[in-house]
């Protein structure tokens, strides 16, 4: 059986790649590493928590020996690895923090994949592994920096990140190019434009805007609200995901982009639109230190070499979107009043 290990698995994209892991490859199993932070919610998972071929560890990356116990016990032979801190306004506030989970933690898993991985592990020179092992970094575009209104970003542009969030995201993709450099490593690295979609943590910019709107508050604008980004639906990022973890080229970079430039003004008066809400919500509000202007992917590498193509167009995805918060008010308020933390022990507190 194959055994992929997915890290930070209880957050927005990874709970929802394990979901799409644990139905659609009965035959993989599926181990589950998150250390339930802010952003990871057990709650995400409970419709697969008594699957046959999943399993739950609660653990930090950067937790050397509980990882080794994992790849041990599990025989772990393919890690995605989502696991990181996230949010640029949080980074902004602690940089250290970001460093020592996304950089740090991220070296960890890469050091114990490569012990169990390579078939002579005491041979510092050996390049030769298990065959058909894998890891998978998720990255993300702002690694490129900012773009100005013509353009794309390509996988062979200089990485310039403008944030301590996106420098610590740049920081793991070198290190993960390092360990396919010298160790010779089997891994990929993959770089998303934005997603939106369901059990997004309400302190990004769609879930937000939604959630205040609801509760008729006052809806943040940064700046003048011009910035662009790419937005990608993530049941789409998922899929690309499991294309190149199953047919990447090893030390390949894929970027993953959903061909939807919008600026977040756009965004914001869409959702007050289908809402039916008024625009004299909208506070405009001192722009974020560094906040990039314009994102925006050249997905060609991925849709021409893997021959993986996004299936939604942002018009869809958002009244999706949009569909499933209006159905779903208890999971955003849970989170927003951070009973979600709960749930984890809730469930296991008698075991």
């Amino acid at each position: 059986m194959k055994t992929i290990l997915i890290t930070g698995g209880a957050g927005f994209i990874g709970s929802n790649f394990v979901k799409l892991m644990v139905d659609r490859h009965p035959d993989y199993k599926v181990i589950n590493v998150d250390s339930l932070t802010y952003a990871g919610n057990f709650e995400n998972l409970k419709d697969i928590n008594d699957n046959d071929n999943y399993i739950f560890i609660k653990a930090d990356i950067r937790d050397r020996e509980n990882i080794d116990r994992i790849f041990k016990t599990y025989k772990v032979n393919s890690v995605v690895n989502f696991a990181a801190q996230t949010h640029v306004d949080r980074s902004i506030e602690d940089p250290e923090l970001f460093l020592l989970t996304n950089v740090i933690g991220t070296q960890v898993l890469l050091d114990v994949a490569k012990k169990h991985w390579k078939i002579n592990p005491d041979d510092k020179y050996c390049r030769e592994y298990i065959p058909g092992v894998k890891f998978l970094q998720v990255s993300t575009d702002e690694v490129y920096g900012t773009l100005g209104q013509t353009g794309k970003f390509t996988e062979t542009m200089p990485l310039e990140p403008n944030s301590p969030y996106s420098a610590s995201k740049a920081g793991a993709d070198m290190i993960v190019r390092a360990y396919y450099e010298t160790f010779g490593m089997p891994v990929n690295i993959t770089r998303c434009s934005n997603n939106y979609g369901p059990y997004q943590f309400p302190e990004k910019l769609i879930p937000l805007i939604i959630n205040n709107c609801l509760k008729e508050k006052e809806l943040p604008v940064y700046g003048d609200g011009l910035q662009v980004r790419d937005w990608l639906h993530v049941s789409d990022h998922c899929s690309a995901i499991s294309v190149v973890l199953n047919k990447g080229k090893d030390g390949e970079v894929y970027n993953i982009g959903g061909n939807n430039e919008k600026t977040n003004l756009e965004i914001v008066r869409l959702i007050i639109k289908t809402l039916g809400k008024s625009e004299e919500l909208i506070k405009y509000v001192k722009d974020r230190p560094g906040h990039d202007r314009r994102y925006a992917i050249d997905n060609t590498k991925i849709t021409t070499q893997l021959k993986w193509e996004p299936k939604y167009t942002f018009e869809e995805g958002i009244k999706e979107i949009i569909e499933w918060y209006l159905n779903n008010t208890e999971w955003i308020k849970n989170v927003s009043s951070g009973n979600y933390a709960n749930y984890y022990e809730r469930m296991y507190k008698n075991l």
